[in-house]
């Protein structure tokens, strides 16, 4: 058994107090800046628009292009008996492009039914919105939007119309069209039943570019 003074000898020697300190710490790496490895954000166009001269144009355009790709999708996946009356690039357009014609289709009718104010109400308290819907209307096609307030949120009303267009058009087959009934658009919205009104909006739209066939955008080659 070892002595008291044997294990004395095999202890370790404190190191005094100057000599911990002199010591040099582990130096932690710098902080990495993440963001320097992140892909440049991509810019985004949003499509033209009749109403971009309003405050708050920019979301109502990116809320129904949402929609589109939501409860309105049967919209894009469906092409109207006469949609090159409205729209002859339409038929080869892919799913982006044909977004872009229903937005800027929402806001050529949005011209004729509340001059592009959210905050419209007509019908003697009927209609609301942007696009004036009945709220009885919008409470049947289950939009989010019940209320006439709720209504006056652009963003939130053309959700709604977005949601009542993808029930009516696919249904009809057209975006607009008369027999016993109006069909289409023209069942739900007036201006659309009156032939000024959409030959206007249909001359505007035909003009964009997400309406124009390819082939005549490229120049002319020169002799």
């Amino acid at each position: 058994m070892a002595s008291a003074e044997g294990l004395e000898r095999v202890r370790p020697v404190a190191k005094p107090a100057q000599a911990v300190a002199a010591v040099d710490p582990i130096t932690a790496p710098p902080p990495v800046d993440l963001a320097a490895f992140r892909p440049p954000a991509r810019r985004v166009t949003l499509p033209r628009t009749r109403w971009q001269h309003m405050d708050g144009h920019a979301l109502w355009t990116r809320a129904a292009l949402s929609a589109f790709k939501q409860h309105g999708k049967p919209l894009i996946t469906t092409v109207p008996r006469d949609i090159t009356t409205w729209c002859p690039a339409y038929p080869e357009n892919g799913p982006e492009q044909r977004g872009a014609f229903w937005v800027g289709y929402m806001s050529a009718l949005a011209k004729y039914e509340s001059t592009y104010k959210p905050w419209a109400v007509g019908g003697g308290g009927r209609w609301y919105g942007l696009l004036q819907i009945l709220p009885a209307t919008a409470r049947g096609y289950d939009c989010r939007a019940g209320t006439g307030e709720a209504l006056k949120d652009g963003a939130a009303n053309l959700s709604c119309a977005a949601r009542i267009m993808a029930v009516t058009v696919p249904r009809d087959g057209v975006i607009h069209a008369r027999d016993t009934r109006w069909r289409g658009v023209s069942a739900d919205w007036g201006p659309m039943r009156n032939a000024r009104k959409r030959g206007e909006m249909a001359s505007w739209l035909r003009k964009q570019s997400y309406c124009v066939p390819v082939g005549t955008l490229r120049p002319r080659a020169r002799p």
